[in-house]
């Protein structure tokens, strides 16, 4: 998923009040025949995402390779809501093809999900030889998907980074990662790209830059020990500039060679996927304004202005300063344009509000975009609060997100790739009401009524992609929160049941 709950303290989240509240009443009819697959553009994508250490488990099975989650949740069990980890995850390592067969029967077109690096690559680097088991479950995989109709849009890194490469040279941080990422990507493409048409090179570097390196609740968990965040290590005023840079020029060396030799013969075509929340500005004063646009830069800019100019958004050159990296001649021309379409998670929204001294004198990603950022306004919340304590359901962000990404970037092809909401997991509900949750029936539908508006304003978004298929496990907060369209019975079994939206889902994309 997206954001996990522990970065409320650096961005937290909101709704406009659009979403109703759950109710123990199971409706007669969940489809508007107004509302359906129908009203979108012919050939409009609807999927689901996951992501390989969220769903697949099998951890030590296939040979496959620790990753820095694994290393993270067996060694901090107290950074984890309830101390849980990814061994074993909903084990779709060994479920597949039931989870193919769930996505079929709702009617889905399209599937997102990560390659584990380190089940391909053990080790991380390509001489330490290709694990030919993790080649052939992708394969599985990718062939169970379309042999049932379903297209594949495939991640390479999804966060969870061979250990191996975060032991020998610290990972992200070091210019060395930007060959080992293309060699991995190159087996990628070379094994699977035959018939994976849509390629994200990376999952939300903002959440792995910032969460893993500026407030430390992400693998690998650095940040600044001033922060008192209880953090491994770091230094929040330049590692995350560090990871964020050598993660973009990463992407744009995938890009390149899938460019180079790939895409003319395999007629794919290869993206990225950031995220951002919208920004309201606290009220209309012009200071107030200028920091949501701050909060967009720090967020959304600092990824998307380098592949579609060539360099960072100058409100972070301005106010980063010489803790932010540049790039020469030859990485700005290689990013510019660096991508076919853009994936586009979105979750949530927060007021902006100017804030002149956060600093307290001491440099940190998390307040260098001098904006204070809240989820209420004069004690009323910018929206219903949902599981986690970060997620208000904010669902006209989705329509304001999109114009603004159409106008400042010349209106990319996009594809959201995460949309979802939570619930808390009530361990205690009968599993009869656990499958009601009309509050995320509510949710989609408004997000998708936005998102059909800014179609409207020639928005040229192609496809749209639940977070998530099943309940699985959500970084820091655990098994605590569940985010699927259907249940995951984790006392019985790791049973799945479609939830009231997964029936809603269905009769959507069945009209």
């Amino acid at each position: 998923m997206a954001i996990p709950g522990y970065l409320l303290h650096l961005f937290l989240w909101a709704f406009l009040g659009l979403v109703t509240s759950s109710k123990a009443v199971t409706p007669t009819k969940v489809t508007d025949p107004s509302f359906s697959r129908k009203t979108f553009p012919a050939g409009f994508v609807f999927g689901t995402a996951s992501s390989s250490y969220q769903y697949e488990g099998a951890a030590k099975e296939g040979g496959r390779g620790p990753s820095i989650w694994d290393t993270y949740t067996h060694k901090y069990p107290g950074k984890i809501a309830d101390g849980s980890n990814g061994d074993v995850a909903i084990d779709s390592y060994h479920r597949y093809k039931e989870d193919v067969g769930i996505m079929k029967e709702m009617g889905l077109d399209a599937y997102r999900f990560s390659i584990s690096w380190s089940r391909v690559l053990p080790n991380g680097k390509l001489n330490g030889g290709v694990n030919k088991e993790g080649v052939r479950y992708y394969n599985n995989l990718i062939n169970e998907l379309l042999a049932n109709g379903i297209q594949p849009f495939v991640t390479l890194f999804h966060w969870d980074l061979p250990q191996a490469l975060e032991d020998e040279y610290g990972g992200f941080l070091s210019p060395r990662i930007v060959d080992d990422f293309r060699d991995y990507a190159n087996v990628c493409f070379k094994e699977f790209g035959d018939r994976v048409k849509h390629w994200i090179t990376l999952n939300e570097p903002w959440s792995y830059s910032s969460g893993g390196y500026a407030s430390g609740f992400l693998a690998p968990g650095r940040c600044s020990a001033w922060q008192k965040l209880n953090c491994t290590g770091g230094d929040s005023g330049t590692e995350p500039y560090l990871v964020g840079h050598y993660l973009l020029l990463a992407h744009a060396a995938a890009v390149k060679l899938y460019r180079q030799n790939y895409q003319a013969t395999q007629k794919g075509i290869i993206g990225i996927t950031l995220v951002s929340h919208w920004f309201v500005p606290f009220s209309n004063a012009r200071h107030h304004k200028n920091a949501a646009l701050r909060a967009l830069d720090f967020m959304f800019g600092w990824f998307m202005d380098p592949i579609t100019i060539g360099s960072y958004p100058h409100s972070m050159q301005s106010l980063v300063g010489g803790r932010l990296p540049k790039f020469n001649k030859e990485q700005s021309e290689m990013l510019k344009g660096s991508f076919d379409f853009l994936g586009l998670n979105y979750y949530t929204a927060n007021y902006a509000a100017y804030a002149p001294t956060l600093s307290a004198g001491k440099p940190s990603y998390l307040t260098d975009a001098r904006a204070n950022l809240s989820t209420e306004r004069h004690g009323i919340p910018i929206g219903q609060m949902a599981g986690s304590n970060w997620l208000y359901v904010y669902p006209r962000g989705i329509r304001d997100l999109l114009l603004y990404v159409k106008e400042k970037y010349n209106n990319p092809l996009i594809y959201i790739t995460e949309n979802g909401v939570d619930e808390v997991n009530n361990a205690t509900l009968p599993l009869k009401e656990a499958l009601i949750d009309n509050m995320r029936i509510d949710y989609h539908r408004a997000h998708l009524s936005f998102i059909q508006l800014a179609i409207k304003d020639a928005v040229d978004v192609k496809g749209y992609f639940a977070w998530s298929l099943l309940d699985n496990f959500e970084w820091m907060n655990g098994y605590t929160v569940r985010f699927g369209i259907n249940f995951v019975d984790y006392k019985n079994g790791l049973k799945r049941y479609p939830k009231l939206s997964a029936h809603w889902f269905k009769d959507f994309l069945k009209h």
